[in-house]
């Protein structure tokens, strides 16, 4: 049997059936679904009610964060001393929508706070000396970092020496020497005893804000709303949506959805969003327009949308995103044809087990995004790389259980800068370093990564007959929302299935298809994009299917279809 899309399928390990069924008997659902449950951790009643009804009432107490009782009496002094304070954070969606949210909450107690993004190509990531100086002539005394910072050891002695004070709040692995910061806020900090590690930038923004309020008889719901800002982060920066950060992208898509802020209302209007919002709106619809923004002009018109106070104002710059969101999409287009040409043209190409290229014209603002293309047409750690007023920096891309921070963490000793996250980094070198850079960071990774981790695959949670396909089992698998890495979507799988003769192709290459399950004679329906070419070799005949489950509105009607999202076929 031939895959379509050449994936492996990797199946879940299915749970012994005595967990099954008592949890099945517990909270009365089928084995299927217990099933998924357990393969997430939810074993019992308790872990399922946190799960199904997450409650803002369960966020950890911020205090528990390292350095978070330092922060708050800093920004306290900073208010009743009147203090200049500047926000500052990347360029990027959860550094903006943390920016925007920082800078709004200490407007609305303190009249003295200004924010700053960094320009992608002038100043490049993290806090730079640029902004620093600017502070400095500003007469601001106190900086608060967001979404970086836990890296600017040198940027943050300068700022001192100019009499400013830090609070970083960033959520990206500390080096071995931390900055000289007043107060770090980064749950994955050695000794940090914070419960939960995998904030998103603006998560741990949002936990300052949360602080500060609980210190000092903020109404709580005067801080809800700002939720809308950390599930935005969390969507768009592919952190996992588990514990704490499933408990904030549930209340921010809800707040989204019933009583948005003005410029998350006009990005989502922008993104042609109509229905209820969810996460995969968030990661395909809003972020790539506020990513867009620093990608191709300044990602301050991304916070100028998102503080915007107007419906109209916000709209404004809405069109802005949305036009640069336009040119992103054609420059990524041509620059990825580019970059796979020159992956080609490497000597033995075919051997290697990552990618580096470098072309010096290349567009800054979506090298990653390329980075990302050049993965789905090989699948290897990749690093885009282009140069900057003579620097070449560049963005890493990672497959599948492969920590490509980790990788060039062990390349530190050619690089001028890095950082980043397992899946996605990034990282800076001088010219004459390139060639040195390649060697060694192929070294490593051909070192590390697994034969499994070499090839592309699919997560299929378990075998089942289309007889679980129903509107019951579908209103339950709706209710495991938001899906994310640790809590994805759940996919299945099905053999003994006929391609029925009506099945065809509609749209631009898509297929529409009439499955049926031999074993039980049940037929549904189901869609696979840009698998029109796939229709012969599969009419009329038997395949194995892998897919989930969604619903299809026509017409004002809704039914359920089946997403398939690969075939497995006799050639």
């Amino acid at each position: 049997m031939k895959s379509f899309f050449n994936l492996l399928w990797r199946f879940q390990a299915l749970p012994e059936a005595q967990l099954i069924a008592a949890l099945s008997r517990d909270i009365n659902v089928n084995d299927m679904l217990a099933t998924l449950l357990i393969q997430r951790g939810i074993t019992n009643y308790a872990k399922a009610k946190e799960y199904f009804r997450p409650d803002i009432a369960m966020l950890h107490d911020p205090f528990l964060m390292s350095d978070m009782d330092i922060a708050v009496a800093r920004l306290n002094k900073a208010i009743e001393n009147n203090e200049k304070i500047l926000v500052y954070g990347d360029y990027d969606v959860d550094g903006t929508t943390a920016v925007a949210m920082m800078y709004l909450f200490i407007k609305s107690i303190h009249p003295h706070v200004e924010y700053y993004i960094p320009d992608r190509y002038a100043e490049g990531y993290g806090l730079s000396r640029l902004s620093i100086d600017y502070a400095a002539t500003q007469g601001i005394s106190l900086m608060i970092t967001l979404d970086c910072g836990i890296k600017s050891t040198e940027n943050i002695k300068y700022g001192n020496e100019k009499g400013i004070d830090f609070i970083v709040c960033d959520h990206h692995t500390p080096g071995l020497e931390l900055p000289p910061a007043l107060a770090i806020l980064d749950p994955k900090k050695s000794h940090c005893k914070y419960p939960y590690k995998e904030l998103s930038g603006c998560g741990v923004g949002f936990k300052l804000i949360q602080a500060y309020s609980t210190s000092h008889g903020i109404a709580w719901d005067k801080v809800v709303p700002f939720i809308e800002f950390a599930a935005i982060s969390i969507g768009a920066d592919i952190v996992p949506i588990t514990g704490e950060n499933r408990i904030l992208t549930h209340w921010g898509i809800k707040i989204i959805n019933d009583n948005p802020s003005p410029g998350v209302l006009a990005i989502t209007r922008a993104a042609g969003i109509k229905k209820s919002l969810n996460i995969h709106h968030v990661v395909f619809g809003l972020a790539p327009r506020i990513n867009a923004a620093g990608r191709i002009g300044h990602g301050s018109a991304a916070v100028k949308m998102l503080i915007s106070p107007t419906a109209d104002e916000a709209e404004q710059y809405a069109n802005i995103l949305n036009d640069n969101n336009s040119s992103r999409k054609d420059l990524d287009s041509h620059i990825a044809e580019e970059a796979i040409a020159l992956i080609e043209a490497q000597p033995d190409f075919k051997n290697l087990k990552s990618s580096v290229i470098c072309k010096p014209d290349w567009h800054k603002g979506v090298i990653g995004i390329v980075a990302s293309r050049c993965i789905e047409k090989y699948y290897r750690p990749t690093i885009v790389l282009t140069e900057t007023h003579g620097i070449l920096s560049g963005s890493a891309r990672s497959v599948a259980g492969f920590d490509v921070y980790h990788a060039i963490e062990q390349c530190a000793d050619v690089l001028l800068q890095y950082g980043g996250h397992m899946y996605a980094a990034g990282l800076t070198l001088e010219k004459h370093n390139l060639e040195l850079f390649k060697q060694k960071f192929e070294q490593v990774v051909s070192a590390t990564i697994t034969k499994e981790q070499q090839s592309a695959s699919i997560q299929v949670d378990m075998e089942v007959p289309f007889s679980y396909v129903n509107t019951k089992c579908f209103d339950i698998i709706k209710q495991m929302e938001p899906f994310g890495p640790g809590n994805m979507t759940p996919i299945f799988c099905t053999r003994h299935v006929l391609v029925l003769p009506k099945s065809g192709v509609v749209g631009n290459n898509h297929l529409k298809l009439y499955l049926k399950d031999t074993n039980s004679g049940i037929v549904l329906d189901g869609v696979m994009w840009e698998a029109g070419h796939l229709l012969p070799k599969i009419l009329n005949k038997h395949v194995e299917i892998a897919y989930s489950i969604q619903e299809n509105e026509y017409r004002g009607n809704v039914t359920l279809q089946l997403l398939v999202r690969d075939i497995m076929y006799k050639e």
